[in-house]
């Protein structure tokens, strides 16, 4: 997908504040009780997604994130197509309070290229 400046802009702005993690340590973590969370759309997430994520699309994370996960010290992958919606996605979580926050390097796209499982 072509991505316009002005968004590809505001990814860049957040980046510095996000910590990345790749789909190795994705696994690895998530292994150990980290959640992973799909930040893509309704359609998308079920089209497939990586075994065992939660679905909180971009537009509803922010709202319902604190009722599923009221203890803010909770780790959270967060992922989407290509790692920019959650990187977007891991910045608000962590304005909100939450201090183990990644977004997965490479989205779904590096997700599927590693072989990781798929619902």
């Amino acid at each position: 997908m072509e991505h316009s400046n002005e968004f590809l802009q505001l990814v860049a702005e957040v980046m510095p504040r996000v910590q990345e993690i790749s789909v190795d340590k994705t696994l690895e973590r998530v292994e150990k009780g980290a959640v992973l969370i799909d930040v893509r759309e309704d359609s998308e997430f079920d089209a497939a997604h990586a075994a065992g994520a939660r679905h909180m699309g971009r537009g509803i994370i922010e709202r319902d994130i604190v009722q599923a996960f009221p203890d803010k010290e909770t780790e959270l992958i967060l992922y989407c197509g290509g790692g920019y919606r959650s990187a977007l996605a891991a910045d608000m979580l962590q304005k909100m309070g939450y201090t183990k926050v990644w977004s997965m390097a490479g989205g779904w796209t590096a997700w599927k290229a590693s072989g990781g499982p798929v619902e």
